[in-house]
């Protein structure tokens, strides 16, 4: 169905032509494109649904119980309507020989034309023997399916960095998707939507670009579209100004905390975290859908090297700002000498007293200097 063929009167799944104009535009936004809506629209409309292969390796499902939960479109309308979902074991109606037949038979009719979700890490250990689907181990289905595929979305943390299955000590040499491709000289078009999960939207309008535009979106150093990963949560979080002020919890649950001071004492990540979490919320449930959002501090799991890597609890490493240099530091002791900040108040209290000396003492040396004059001519 074309797009003018969309009306109020003739809506696709009860969506009418205005309702799903507005989607379009929505995911435009989103993507940092305003006013191409129409022609996002256009494209889903007009050309074949891309057929779309899900891998699933070393992970834990929710990257797929978050996209369960989209609200628009619904899951319904994403795998009916927007994308034609092929492959996906969590969702697949077979199972077992008949669903790996399919998958087969997807590949083939879909060569070069069908984008790969890789959702998990990939253990390289013992040949990759520690995750296997169908008889054959992750690592062969990922050289097979990669090889054959118009373009690569690595899915959460996991696929994008290694994620908890890579953390120390890596007992199955789990191995992020982009390795995989480096050290098998793949050369498909790969992009990272790191999260754990991550949001839905993020991927969705990925998907919607490249199936818009033939390409995929610019991409930051570390293979993210900048369009959800150009900013830091830092700098969009709700907490932001108190940061600014010098206002932080230091404990859970205290008067800082409960009144909704910034966590950074708390040892969220947000000041080293590129992501978009504090504007586009996860699956319109409010701000209570992230973790600074419930008074939890975030913990850089979209960020390499940053989450399940770095404790939880330990201070971020601002990237571009730095908490006011006259606070207290974060473990300072009471009762053992003067704060930082009392040796900053102090000092501001002497530097000040002592420019105020010296305005007095020029004022009363030149007084002197007037007064000796005014003697002179007397005599």
């Amino acid at each position: 169905m074309k797009l003018e063929e969309v009306t109020d009167s003739s809506p696709i799944s009860g969506v009418s032509r205005r309702d799903f104009l507005k989607f379009c535009s929505m995911m435009a936004a989103a993507m940092g494109l305003p006013g191409m809506g129409a022609q996002i629209a256009e494209a889903v409309t007009v050309q074949k649904r891309p057929p779309v292969l899900w891998l699933s390796a070393q992970e834990c499902t929710g990257c797929t119980e978050s996209l369960l939960r989209t609200n628009h479109p619904s899951l319904e309308r994403l795998i009916l309507e927007l994308i034609s979902l092929e492959y996906h074991e969590t969702l697949l109606v077979g199972s077992g020989k008949q669903a790996e037949e399919w998958r087969e038979k997807s590949m083939q009719e879909n060569k070069g034309k069908y984008i790969l979700v890789v959702d998990g890490s990939i253990p390289v250990k013992d040949n990759g023997i520690y995750c296997k689907i169908g008889g054959k181990t992750a690592l062969t289905l990922l050289e097979e399916m990669a090889s054959q595929a118009a373009a690569v979305i690595a899915i959460g943390s996991c696929a994008s960095w290694g994620g908890i299955p890579a953390s120390d000590p890596n007992p199955t040499g789990a191995t992020a998707v982009h390795e995989i491709f480096k050290s098998k000289g793949i050369k498909t078009p790969c992009v990272n939507i790191p999260g754990c999960p991550p949001n839905p939207y993020n991927f969705l309008s990925t998907v919607l670009y490249f199936l818009t535009f033939k390409k995929l979106p610019e991409l930051d150093e570390q293979a993210r579209p900048k369009f959800a990963y150009g900013r830091l949560i830092h700098e969009n979080c709700e907490r932001r100004p108190h940061f600014d002020a010098g206002r932080f919890a230091l404990q859970f649950g205290d008067d800082g905390h409960r009144k909704g001071y910034c966590l950074y004492k708390l040892g969220c990540k947000g000041p080293e975290t590129f992501n978009n979490c504090p504007i586009q919320l996860f699956n319109d449930v409010g701000s209570g859908a992230w973790p600074v959002g419930t008074g939890g501090p975030c913990f850089g799991c979209s960020e390499m090297g940053i989450g399940f890597t770095k404790p939880i609890h330990s201070p971020a490493s601002p990237k571009y700002f730095t908490p006011p240099s006259i606070l207290p530091r974060i473990d300072e002791k009471r009762g053992h000498g003067l704060t930082i900040a009392g040796v900053a108040v102090a000092a501001g209290i002497a530097g000040a007293a002592l420019g105020a000396g010296a305005v007095t003492a020029k004022k009363l040396g030149k007084d002197d200097e007037e007064q000796g004059k005014s003697g002179s001519r007397e005599k």
